[in-house]
């Protein structure tokens, strides 16, 4: 229990909760957790959920598979990250992507109706978890818009160079670590692997970037916006 409440109280969905008023917003809103193995299935599309997920350990991929098994990343979730408020908030709408557990981890699910209804004794942190969660969803709205961009540029070569800019100013640094390995990236961007990677080795001849796996260092100027 120590170490769930740590988790929690360094998530974004409990901000400004303190740590003595825990145990009892827990109560009030109720939880369960589940384990899962690499590449297991959290959500499954076409199901129905009523339940948020948030990573309690270990990552998550949101992807969309196609009839040909064809994968696409769309976002990946981290231990204090939450998934599948959309779908919850939709009430009885079948879930239109997949979650999958891109390694072994943990997760603790919180049924959507507690979170967001103030309960008869009007607890004041139920306010500041559903301003939290509206904070939440807001970002989310961002980064999948931000996404876009990268889609729509042409070229691998511009998707790379937006991605890659974006991480680096994202991360305050020249050197910085990207959360996905060369296939994961491929999908996320929804570019063939090879031609992707044939694309990084010639920036890297170029001297626009250096890497090694999935660390970078931007070595040029060029910043695309």
């Amino acid at each position: 229990m120590e170490n769930l409440k740590q988790l929690l109280m360094s998530s974004r969905l409990f901000n400004g909760i303190k740590e003595e008023e825990l145990s009892a917003v827990l109560s009030c809103i109720t939880y369960k957790t589940a384990s899962y193995a690499m590449e297991q299935y959290v959500y499954i599309r076409g199901e129905t959920i009523n339940s948020i997920g948030m990573v309690l350990k270990g990552k998550a991929h949101i992807v969309q598979d196609d009839y040909w098994g064809n994968r696409s990343i769309l976002a990946q979730v981290t231990a204090g990250d939450l998934f599948g408020e959309t779908y919850a908030f939709s009430s009885n709408r079948p879930i239109d992507v997949s979650v999958v557990a891109e390694q072994g981890s943990e997760i603790i699910f919180f049924p959507f109706s507690r979170l967001i209804t103030v309960c008869g004794s009007a607890c004041l942190f139920h306010n500041r978890l559903i301003r939290n969660l509206l904070n939440i969803v807001a970002e989310k709205n961002l980064a999948m818009t931000r996404k876009m961009q990268y889609l729509s540029r042409r070229t691998t070569r511009e998707k790379l160079l937006l991605y890659l800019s974006d991480e680096c100013k994202k991360q305050g640094q020249q050197d910085f670590t990207i959360p996905f390995n060369r296939q994961q990236l491929a999908d996320y961007l929804l570019v063939d692997r090879s031609a992707m990677s044939n694309e990084l080795s010639k920036l890297k001849k170029e001297g626009i970037i250096d890497f090694h796996k999935n660390n970078f260092r931007l070595k040029s100027d060029k910043v695309i916006d």
